[in-house]
């Protein structure tokens, strides 16, 4: 008799999640052992479900980052809620095509009222427009989208229907610590990166309000502005109040990219971090970073209903589309047509925690991370960087004989990876090697804290 492969998969799964706590958080297998365990032909016959799965979690298993581990601390991820999971089990068992309410009415409504809640939460404007997309990537692409459409058609053109080709050039203006993710969505769209205004940054990475007060008076057309709430590296935010009233002066788009840091509207200690949020026009924020659900899970906001989903709606004979707003077809506010039900493993997330049990989560990971510099600034031949006003930490270990300090940083985050008790991940700040710790997950705690300084302490001074 067969298993079924829906119970291997549960058992394997189960043996994963109840393991992460004290698991080694590197992998264990080379790039060259994968591709041997993997790498085989294709295979002529059929094989039997449930040992398919049982080879694919051994095979896998040695080539596993634990990212929702309580001590992963690397690129601002997340780990995943246990009801976030279990709704994701749930999602792909249903398997529903979230792009029409005609494909699946469900989906439709309980991303209507999610994203009604994550509106109260972040305290946006309750007219706004919002999509679930993949991330913070598409999320920002999305929102710029809307953004192009809008200051193009004030004036006067018409970008869905004629184009870009001789439309009135845009002005973009971006601080210099912008992420990447925004250059990448203006190439998207055609705008390209190369005539951006940059505006200088703080040392903590803010975009500094004089400066981008004297930029964008220069601006003479269609203008798109670009702040971040949450610095990728420092966790610091651009002066959002000062820059959406200086860009409104001049009938400019302001877009918010808050990957992670819009979560600090949900916290009252965190909160003056973002003051003036609201008054933007649009805003970017990831679910899997810091709500902690699984992959993948975004949000994009716009203040201007229209241009969003002209931007994004599509129309033909054979889709049945919703008529009038009775019903939301959430392929009019999202790039993909056929997509994965995201807004059931939100739903359960937000329900489970409540408001009051997400600004805890938020809070929580805040007081890790200041436990972490505290910790590791007391250290020496240790330096703190950043200020820390979020979930950031920059760290730069420094040579005992005064010799190259960045290869010493890069030296001790190599140790501290391989160790595998807690995994941070690497940057570089104003030209400086540094380890970068972001406390993302739900789960960490200050023993979590401790116990990774103590490794990462261990590291630095294990004999070569």
């Amino acid at each position: 008799m067969q298993t079924d492969p829906a119970e291997a998969a549960g058992k394997h799964a189960a043996e994963w999640l109840n393991g992460l706590a004290e698991r080694k958080i590197s992998p264990n297998a080379s790039v060259d052992e994968l591709r041997a365990a993997f790498g085989h032909g294709l295979p002529e016959g059929s094989a039997d479900p449930a040992t398919v799965i049982a080879e694919l979690a051994e095979d896998a298993g040695p080539g596993l980052l634990a990212t929702a581990s309580p001590r992963f601390f690397g690129f601002v991820v997340g780990g995943s809620l246990p009801v976030a999971v279990a709704a994701d089990w749930l999602t792909t068992a249903w398997d529903q095509n979230a792009g029409l309410y005609a494909l699946s009415p469900a989906a439709s409504v309980v991303e209507e009222v999610v994203g009604a809640w994550l509106i109260d939460l972040f305290g946006l404007p309750e007219s706004a427009s919002f999509g679930f997309v993949t991330g913070a990537q598409m999320a920002n692409f999305t929102a710029l989208a809307a953004a192009r459409n809008h200051v193009l058609a004030g004036a006067g053109w018409d970008v869905e229907a004629d184009g870009l080709t001789g439309a009135p050039p845009i002005d973009v203006i971006l601080g210099e610590e912008h992420h990447a993710t925004i250059a990448v969505a203006l190439r998207y769209l055609g705008l390209g990166t190369s005539s951006a205004r940059l505006v200088r940054a703080d040392g903590q990475g803010r975009m500094q309000a004089e400066g981008f007060r004297e930029a964008v008076s220069h601006a003479r057309g269609p203008t798109i502005v670009c702040a971040q709430a949450g610095n990728v590296n420092t966790g610091a935010f651009d002066p959002l109040g000062a820059i959406c009233d200086a860009a409104h002066e001049k009938g400019a788009w302001v877009h918010v990219d808050g990957a992670f840091g819009l979560w600090a509207t949900t916290a009252p200690s965190l909160r003056p971090l973002v003051d003036g949020l609201e008054r933007a026009d649009s805003w970017a924020v990831d679910g899997h970073k810091w709500l902690n659900v699984p992959y993948d899970s975004g949000f994009v906001f716009s203040a201007h209903r229209e241009p969003h989903r002209s931007a994004l709606t599509m129309h033909a004979s054979y889709l049945v589309k919703s008529e009038g707003d009775r019903e939301r077809d959430p392929a009019d506010w999202a790039p993909e047509a056929s997509r994965r039900a995201r807004a059931f493993t939100v739903y359960a997330a937000l329900k489970s925690l409540g408001r009051t049990g997400v600004a805890e989560m938020i809070e929580r990971c805040c007081a890790c991370a200041r436990r972490f510099a505290d910790a590791l600034g007391r250290e020496p031949g240790v330096e703190v960087l950043n200020d820390v006003v979020l979930n950031q930490v920059l760290v730069r270990f420094l040579d005992p004989e005064g010799g190259d300090h960045d290869a010493r940083t890069r030296a001790v985050l190599h140790a501290v990876q391989e160790d595998g008790t807690c995994w941070p991940s690497g940057s570089v700040w104003k030209d400086k090697a540094v380890i970068r710790i972001s406390v993302s997950n739900w789960a960490t705690t200050f023993e979590d804290v401790d116990r990774s300084v103590e490794a990462i302490m261990r590291a630095a001074y294990k004999p070569a």
